[in-house]
């Protein structure tokens, strides 16, 4: 895996143990040698994750709405920053520039950026590998009740397998790679 989209808070969260993870990401993937495609944003988890990955001499590619830009949003030390119109752009090109995803924790915007990936895997859009990483247990209640989706059959219970979900980094890698080694199966057949 040549580089990493990693999905994640754009404020700090309220445990300082959220970024701690997002720090170990960045250094880890940098060490790796995979890079961080993100956000471009320069503050909370986003911040955190590109600073670390920078300081440990890895490739940092953001992308960033002009909107968030004309904010001040954006992180400009990155090794590329790309500025585009719309969230809907910047989601593709993030998907174009990446081999995979990751959720770290995260509200509203990485849920919806997690769940639109995964649901182009399982759609046949991409064969790129989508995980959470359960850090201190974090996506549990999320993956507890996507179980109580998948029980209720409205969620394939290989769609549901086909997401990587690992409690550490090294573990979640290994399960993308194996991931990316096999397509995923339709959730509608075929």
């Amino acid at each position: 895996m040549r580089r990493l989209a990693v999905f994640l808070a754009s404020s700090d969260g309220k445990d300082p143990a959220y970024a701690a993870v997002a720090a170990h990401v960045g250094t880890e993937l940098a060490r790796r040698g995979i890079g961080v495609v993100y956000g471009g944003g320069r503050r909370g988890l986003m911040g955190v994750v590109a600073d670390a990955a920078l300081k440990a001499g890895g490739e940092v590619i953001g992308v960033i709405p002009r909107s968030m830009v004309e904010r001040e949003w954006a992180h400009e030390g990155v090794t590329e920053l790309h500025v585009c119109d719309s969230m809907h752009e910047r989601k593709a090109m993030m998907a174009d520039f990446a081999d995979g995803f990751v959720a770290l924790p995260g509200g509203l915007g990485t849920l919806e950026e997690i769940f639109e990936v995964w649901s182009w895997r399982q759609l046949g859009f991409h064969a790129k590998p989508v995980g959470l990483l359960d850090a201190g247990g974090f996506w549990t209640p999320l993956v507890d009740a996507l179980r109580g989706i998948a029980d209720s059959g409205f969620l394939p219970a290989s769609t549901l397998d086909d997401l990587a979900v690992a409690p550490d980094l090294p573990t979640l890698l290994d399960e993308l790679e194996a991931r990316l080694r096999r397509a995923p199966r339709p959730a509608h057949g075929g």
